[in-house]
């Protein structure tokens, strides 16, 4: 049985960017364990559980009530309660400016090098849930991109969706700062689709008696914090690529290892490829 770790914003995901490859998962027998940065259980953003809201750029419905319901379900499960907690398993680089500072790495690494060697190995596939939330603690977040670089190193399967196609561009080596992507094709939320206002985030934070988060759980920053279209467009390089596929009703790009999906409407797609990636051994689509 093939093990596949999902990883989710706890500021708000898209339901269907996780039901989407959940479902194609669970129908493919696979063993799927979730991640947030935190451990918290993560919060679906209401829109993506409201049947019939319209998106203001596309200016048509983008939550169906299939989805929406299905989103309800997992959420009122107990399948997200307990997700694994990136903080307490990946360590956080040390400061240039600490006394130490070269020992620190040195046990940084090894600490790193280690669980990709003896724990990574165990999974088959990571995928990276999409939604605003993904702006807030996914796509700057250096434990992530120790986890995203481990199973690039060991090859294996990486699926990104929408804003979180984000974590990819900035997963990085910090020794060379060059993007993982550079060189590839990759999809991605493109400017044409951004809110000019609207953009949103959810969570439990209200909640947790820590005076942290955005005090009644929700706020709308306007437009996204980045136009993610640009900073693809620059993460790939010369030589590499991104297709927005503005104007198709989806878009997902396979450019081994990594399988790049858009927005909503391409999540099932986004799942599907992934099975046959692990399956079929498909490496290129798309493009």
């Amino acid at each position: 049985m093939k093990n596949i770790l999902f990883v989710l914003s706890e500021w708000g995901y898209w339901g269907e960017e996780l039901i989407g490859p959940l479902e194609a998962c669970d129908g493919a027998g696979y063993n799927v364990t979730f991640l947030t940065p935190t451990g918290k259980k993560p919060t679906p953003l209401t829109v993506s559980m409201q049947p019939g809201y319209i998106d203001p750029p596309l200016g048509r419905s983008v939550t169906s009530e299939e989805y929406a319901q299905k989103t309800r379900q997992v959420d009122s499960s107990d399948r997200l309660n307990n997700p694994k907690n990136l903080e307490t398993w990946f360590p956080l680089r040390a400061y240039p400016s600490s006394p130490t500072y070269l020992r620190d790495m040195e046990t940084y690494y090894d600490k790193v090098d280690w669980i990709v060697a003896n724990e990574l190995v165990n999974y088959d596939a990571l995928v990276i849930v999409g939604g605003s939330g993904a702006l807030v603690d996914l796509a700057n977040n250096s434990r992530l991109h120790e986890l995203v670089i481990g199973f690039y190193k060991l090859n294996k399967p990486i699926a990104a969706e929408c804003y979180g196609v984000s974590c990819l561009a900035f997963a990085r080596d910090i020794r060379e700062k060059k993007s993982l992507i550079w060189g590839k094709y990759v999809t991605g939320h493109p400017i044409d689709y951004d809110y000019l206002d609207g953009t949103g985030f959810e969570g439990n934070h209200a909640n947790d008696d820590s005076n942290k988060g955005f005090g009644d759980g929700y706020i709308n920053f306007g437009p996204p914090f980045y136009p993610l279209e640009y900073i693809l467009r620059d993460a790939v390089g010369p030589d590499g690529r991104y297709l927005g596929g503005v104007g198709h009703k989806t878009s997902v790009i396979v450019d081994y290892p990594f399988i790049t999906s858009r927005s909503t409407a391409s999540s099932a797609e986004c799942g599907q490829k992934l099975v046959e990636v692990l399956e079929k051994e498909l490496t290129r689509y798309g493009w």
